[in-house]
This record gives C-alpha cells, sequence and structure tokens, in this order.
C-alpha cells in the first residue's frame, strides 16, 4: 500500500494552536476515554507501576504514557504484567541473575474480569485483566502464572508466540469487555500485531464489513512503530506455529485464509504481518526511518515516516534544571520550545550551569545509596571528581568496551582529570558473547590498581540507576556502531541535564548536523577509538574552563531541545495519526 507523502514539520505557530486544539476542541472531539489512543506495548518499563523493561523500546513506552498524562490526552497502555522479572547481580566478576515474582495488587492495579485465549488441542489460557488509572491514562494489563519474563524462549519459539498472542488477542478482548473502541492503535513494535488482526477479526466476523473494507479500516486507523532496523532481525514463525496459537482465536474464515496467504515457505515474519496490516508507519529518528531495510510481499522498500523518539523530561530532568528552562522562557509550559529558545539560552550563565550541576552531584550520590558496585562496595564519588558515564544496555554494538582498548590512554586521562568512570548496563539473557565480554572487562579492571579505584560497575541497572547518573555526571558516553541505533533516549537525558555528551552520529544524534557534540569519528574501529580519547581529553578541558564549558552546554541544548522534548514526540505522532 503506498504511503502517505512526509509533511513539513508544524511551525512553532502551529504547534501553539494544535495544543490549544487539544486542550478541549478538535482533537477531543475524536479523543475521548472510551475512544482513546490505544498504545500496545509488549514491555514497559514503568517500576513506580511495578512494569520493569528490559530497555529503551520499554522506557519510551512508560515515558509515551506520562507525556499523554501530562497533556490530558485520554490514552489507553495495554501490555502484560510480567509475574516475575530479572535482577541483576555481579559475584566474583561474572552475571548472575535472579527472578523476583510480583503481584500487579502490590502496585495498586485492580482486578477486573477474566478472558480466555484458546490454543489448538490444549485448554484455554486464563489471563487475569487488571486496569490502574493514572489521570488521563489507563493501564490495561494481562496477567498469568505461567506467563513468564519479559522476552522468555526463543525468538521465534512458541512461548513467545504465546505472549505475542495472548497480548494481542487478550488485550484486545480486554478493551471490548470494558466498551472501549481504540480511535487509533499504535503497535509499539511487531510483537503487538495480533491486536491488530483481532481487531480485524471482530469487524469481519460479526459482518461489520467485508474483509476488504475491514482491512482497509485497520490499515488506515493503526500504526507500526518500528525500532529495529534489520527486517531479518524480527521473529519468524510457521505455519504449524500459527495453526496451533493464532488460527483457534479467530472466528472469520476469510482472514484464516487472508493470513495464510502471507506466508512464504512455510513462514511468516511478524514485520510482514505488520506491514501489510498498517498503513502508518514510522520509525524513531531520521537516521533509523532512512535506513531501514524493510520490505513487503512484493519485495518493494516500506517507508517508514521519521518520528524521533523524546523524553519525559519532568522524570529525567533535575527538578531544579527543569524550573530554570522554563523560568528562563527556553520550555514552555507543555515542554516545548519556546519560539526564541535560541536567544535565550544564549543567555545562560556559566554559574547557573555550575550550581545546577553541583545540585545534580548530591542527588546522583543520593540516588545511589545502597546501589553495589562490582565488588559489592557502596558508590560514592567525591564532589571535586570528574565523571564519565556509560548507561546503556550490555550489548556488542552499543560498544561498552571501547574505551578500555588503550588501557594507558584511558588510564592517563582519568588519573591527570581526576576522573571516575562510571560504566552499568546487563547482559541480555541468552547473550553468550557479552557475558564473556562482561568478565572479560571486569577482569581487565581488577587488575589494573588505577582502573580498580576508578572505574565503577553499578550492577542491576534499571530507572534509578540510570536517572542518578543522567542527573550526576559530568559527562556521557555513546559510542554505538553507525548505523546499528534505531535512536536511543539516554544521550537526550544528558544533554537535558546540561551534561557534554562523547557520541559517534548514529540514532537520534543524527537528527540534527553539524555535530555540536563531542563527535567520534573515523573510517574504521581504530581510527574511532583515537578519536574517542581526544574527545575524552576535550571534556576534560572543556569542563575545567567555565566559560569554554557554557559554550558547549548551550550550542547542545540549541540543537536538541527541540528534539528531546516528549511533548513534541507525542504531538508528533497526533499530527501524524489525526491529519493523514
Amino acid at each position: 500500500m503506498n504511503e502517505p507523502a512526509t509533511s513539513e514539520q508544524p511551525s512553532i505557530e502551529d504547534l501553539k494552536a494544535f495544543y490549544a486544539a487539544i486542550d478541549r476542541k478538535q482533537l477531543m472531539r475524536q479523543l475521548s476515554p472510551q475512544n482513546p489512543y490505544v498504545y500496545w506495548t509488549m514491555e514497559l518499563y514503568d517500576a513506580s507501576n511495578g512494569l520493569k523493561g528490559m530497555g529503551g523500546l520499554g522506557v519510551l513506552a512508560a515515558d509515551t504514557r506520562r507525556v499523554a498524562e501530562r497533556l490530558d490526552v485520554p490514552m489507553v497502555v495495554v501490555t502484560p504484567f510480567y509475574p516475575a522479572e530479572l535482577h541483576q547481580h555481579i559475584e566474583s566478576g561474572t552475571q548472575t541473575e535472579t527472578i523476583v515474582e510480583k503481584r500487579p495488587e502490590d502496585f495498586g492495579f485492580t482486578r477486573l474480569f477474566d478472558v480466555a485465549i484458546r490454543t489448538s488441542r490444549r485448554p484455554n489460557t486464563t489471563l487475569s485483566v487488571y486496569e490502574k488509572t493514572c489521570g488521563s491514562t489507563r493501564f490495561v494489563c494481562i496477567n498469568e502464572p505461567g506467563f513468564g519474563m519479559l522476552y522468555d524462549g526463543e525468538l521465534s519459539g512458541d512461548h513467545r508466540l504465546y505472549q505475542n498472542v495472548a497480548g494481542g488477542f487478550g488485550g484486545y478482548k480486554a478493551l471490548k469487555t470494558m466498551n472501549i473502541a481504540p480511535a487509533v492503535i499504535q503497535l509499539n513494535e511487531t510483537a503487538t500485531i495480533f491486536a491488530a488482526v483481532a481487531r480485524l477479526d471482530e469487524l469481519v466476523s460479526q459482518g461489520a464489513m467485508n474483509l476488504h473494507e475491514a482491512i482497509v479500516y485497520v490499515r488506515k486507523s493503526t500504526l507500526y512503530t518500528n525500532h529495529t532496523l534489520l527486517q531479518a532481525a524480527e521473529s519468524e514463525f510457521s505455519y504449524a506455529q500459527f495453526k496451533k496459537f493464532v488460527y483457534p482465536n479467530i472466528e472469520s474464515r476469510a482472514v484464516k485464509k487472508w493470513l495464510t496467504s502471507l506466508f512464504r515457505s512455510g513462514t511468516l515474519r511478524s514485520s510482514t504481518l505488520a506491514i501489510e496490516l498498517t498503513e502508518l508507519k514510522n520509525g524513531v529518528s531520521k537516521l533509523h526511518a532512512e535506513v531501514t531495510e524493510f520490505h513487503d510481499l512484493d519485495g518493494h522498500r516500506v517507508k517508514f515516516h521519521a518520528i524521533t523518539n523524546g523524553i519525559d523530561m519532568p522524570t529525567w530532568v533535575l527538578p531544579e534544571t527543569y524550573a530554570y528552562l522554563q523560568n528562563a522562557a527556553i520550555l514552555d509550559r507543555f515542554g516545548l520550545i519556546e519560539s526564541d529558545f535560541t536567544h535565550k539560552i544564549a543567555t545562560i550563565e556559566p554559574r547557573h550551569i555550575r550550581a545546577l550541576k553541583r545540585i545534580g552531584r548530591a542527588e546522583m550520590n543520593r540516588l545511589l545509596t545502597g546501589r553495589r558496585d562490582q565488588y559489592g562496595q557502596p558508590i560514592r564519588i567525591p564532589d571535586e571528581a570528574l565523571v564519565f558515564d556509560f548507561k546503556r544496555r550490555f550489548v556488542d554494538y552499543k560498544r561498552p568496551y571501547l574505551p578500555f582498548e588503550d588501557l594507558k590512554t584511558f588510564r592517563d586521562i582519568l588519573v591527570s582529570a581526576n576522573a571516575h568512570y562510571l560504566l552499568t548496563g546487563k547482559v541480555h539473557p541468552g547473550d553468550s558473547a557479552m557475558y564473556v565480554k562482561l568478565q572479560e572487562l571486569l577482569a581487565t579492571i581488577d587488575a589494573d590498581p588505577v582502573l580498580k579505584e576508578r572505574v565503577h560497575y553499578i550492577e542491576d541497572y534499571d530507572e534509578t540507576v540510570g536517572r542518578a547518573l543522567a542527573l550526576g555526571s559530568d559527562c556521557a558516553i555513546n559510542v554505538p556502531v553507525v548505523g546499528l541505533e534505531a535512536c536511543g533516549t539516554s544521550w537526550e537525558k544528558d544533554i537535558a541535564n546540561l551534561k557534554l555528551l562523547i557520541s559517534t552520529a548514529d540514532g537520534g544524534v543524527a537528527d540534527v548536523s553539524p555535530a555540536t557534540y563531542l563527535e567520534v569519528t573515523g573510517k574504521n574501529y581504530r581510527e574511532e577509538v583515537r578519536s574517542f580519547y581526544r574527545q575524552m581529553h576535550r571534556a576534560t578541558e572543556l569542563l575545567r574552563d567555565d566559560e569554554q564549558l557554557a559554550v558547549a552546554i548551550r550550542a547542545q541544548l540549541t540543537a536538541y531541545l527541540p528534539v528531546i522534548s516528549g511533548a513534541r514526540m507525542l504531538r508528533d505522532y497526533l499530527h501524524y495519526l489525526f491529519t493523514k
């Protein structure tokens, strides 16, 4: 199906008018508590509500809901409440995991009713439906003891397909029982596609539309948000698996026949199904939308609209810093940039940056109270020390090992600058290569007296650790292989908290050119390593000079505050959904 043309971003004046409409007028004629914006996700990272994801996709989902609540947009988030979650510990330099069970009732959820999921030649599975209201938004969560943890089992295994089917069909049944009719559905990655299949089946099986009409209707009211650059990395299920887990939940023969027509060589990718059943599709940064290689069944490359991820700034930004940006008329009451924000940023004084960073450092040390390093010791960084940090998933393409390639240079920088390096991030269960890499890295640190004193690996990375480092560190390290990061949001939290950023031009960082951050460049890995150390040296120079630091921070804010705003992100989604 042809993609709608991409329009230019609305102007500042357009945004003001658009949000005025959101308050009471145009948009509320299309959205209401019973006809909400429905956001479907298999991962959500919101510890305060008992929902703990694995990485950026889940953090994004939580931020999207928080922004909707702040802007009074009716939104329902449909997601599993996983009955168990994984916690990381370091024992003798090796990652180990413990499983912690949890109950929705302990986090303020109310159990409403049960729905059933059918499976061929097995008894029905009963899913409990829970609800929690947060302002204009609601969680609708499904839960059952055998559901397992997030990303349990193999990518294309039976249990993963069961989880996806339960989330889609079970979640849709829950909404129908609650008399909630989605105005639009946003699918946060392809694992949620069965929500759209359930909607298609309902329209056809109840005679509301024929198959063709129903496909058109579902396509036009469903947005597929992609976070994966390569289609080959998506799950792929067999026809036998569909007969076992999917088809028993479909009433319409016509829908089953249509689904069967999508199989190629006996298998069907979740991404292919998402492509065929959605008209609106977006990538999560400009670069991501440009380079993503996805194709439809006819072999045509799929076009993705770019809507760069944003963050819920009140959640992730030091309160004093956020208030400063608003009082200085840099950000408006929505968290959007003011029309003359560049002029106002130019007036930020070095003393204000230093004062806010002192508050951030104190808050970081407070939040890290009770957290432990690789030796089981508490972590507290001296007030006078500089701090570099790496706080991302411990995965190969993000290259957490890059700073350790030349130990002498790394060591010299830390000593000469009186700097500490905070490293954190979990290895994904099953990633055996990175388990070994983390073990080797910790052994390298342990064998070097300087690194042992100044490099701290913080175990069990979560929202608290991520926020602590965003608030109190001086310089963030973000060095993914260029072309492999969809967006990332950790760097956004860093810039908003007046930190320097050392980064490759990947993901959302590449939205703005030329670089206003400390860019790592090179034609090969060796050149990138040398460039990285040059930028570390440069960062220490900037951090010791008030005027130079202020110039660098102002440049980053000017370039990226329009990108970072979660209000901007939600505005872009609403504009895309309701004006196309």
